[in-house]
């Protein structure tokens, strides 16, 4: 997850002496949008239908402020062609890997998010591929389903019990930690692989321990849970060779990014046996689901709902709107993104 710190090299400050006009890419909750448009010049998608490139283009042109969300790449050539008049890219959402942050502060365009709104909705989630991939959860809702049950009997969709297994835990942020705290209480072991440890006091109150490489964590983890940001060094991260490593009848959990996996070897291991399942809520390619993890019988396939609660929507609207309000005022905004710039 992005920092939120100011950059080195932060982009001027803009105090307007007019309502900010303000593109909305996508249909955002109903309270969201009437703020919106009691405070600036708001253009809303109501019909949300996600814009194209040249209409990602075209609003850029004619707003000061931007707000997309994950589904709406903004790269290089697409700030260069946005004129002068953009001034802040207000994602709506924690992650910034669909934004060129560079490019934009070269561009002087601040970039925020909404960091740590769907910390809580997202861990919630990933419990429940947690617990739903090794108790076969999915398997036992189609025999139902399917009208195939015949009843209860001793050996029949045996799965694995959480009790004393070791969940590894692939990024150690707010996400990461909030699983750890959820994971606890069913008395899995937890293990984890950052970029360096937590403080002891933080590990101690998670029951955590550190793991120095990721193929070692790979290697031990009974059920492998991913919550590390989408880049060029972690693109792919679990590939052939780490998904190999990991134990014969190991769960893969991706509430994450989707380019985080290499899919195939996902596939290959899964349909193989070794892997016993997995549970994804992002994928690749969105929206497009590999069919042949549909068709995986113990293969959790949900559309990106990590963050889909009420709250978390309407909360993350909000902080939008306070950026927007802070950086029209002249005022750097309270969650703007780190660029990485000198």
């Amino acid at each position: 997850m992005p920092d939120t710190v100011p950059p080195s090299s932060p982009a001027p400050s803009r105090r307007l002496d007019h309502p900010p006009r303000v593109v909305v890419t996508r249909h955002l909750m109903p309270t969201v949008e009437a703020r919106l448009g009691e405070l600036f010049d708001a253009r809303c998608n109501s019909g949300d239908e996600p814009m194209s490139r040249d209409e990602l283009v075209a609003a850029m042109r004619e707003c000061d402020v931007l707000v997309p969300t994950v589904t709406d790449r903004i790269d290089a050539e697409m700030l260069a062609e946005a004129g002068d008049r953009l001034g802040l890219i207000a994602n709506f959402g924690a992650g910034t890997d669909h934004i060129d942050l560079k490019a934009a502060a070269k561009r002087r365009i601040l970039v925020t998010n909404t960091p740590g709104v769907f910390t809580e909705d997202t861990a919630d989630l990933t419990m429940a591929g947690i617990i739903g991939v090794p108790r076969r959860v999915r398997e036992g809702v189609e025999l139902i389903r399917s009208g195939q049950w015949t009843g209860w009997t001793p050996t029949a969709l045996l799965g694995r019990k959480l009790a004393g297994k070791v969940l590894g835990i692939v990024g150690m942020g707010r996400i990461g930690q909030a699983v750890a705290h959820r994971a606890r209480a069913f008395g899995l072991e937890i293990a984890y692989h950052n970029r360096k440890p937590l403080p002891e006091a933080v590990e101690r109150m998670f029951g955590a321990r550190y793991v120095e490489t990721l193929d070692g964590l790979v290697q031990e983890a009974d059920i492998l849970t991913l919550h590390c940001p989408a880049s060029e060094s972690t693109r792919g991260m679990i590939d052939a060779r780490r998904i190999g490593m990991m134990k014969e009848g190991a769960s893969l959990i991706n509430t994450a990014r989707g380019d985080l996996v290499d899919q195939e070897a996902l596939i290959d291991a899964l349909e193989s046996g070794h892997l016993a399942g997995a549970g994804l809520d992002v994928y690749p390619d969105e929206p497009h689901v590999d069919e042949r993890l549909i068709r995986h019988p113990n293969v959790m396939t949900l559309p990106h709902i990590g963050s889909a609660t009420r709250e978390g929507r309407e909360e993350s609207g909000h902080r939008v709107i306070a950026n927007i309000r802070v950086w029209a005022d002249g005022h750097r905004p309270p969650d703007q993104v780190l660029t990485g710039l000198a």
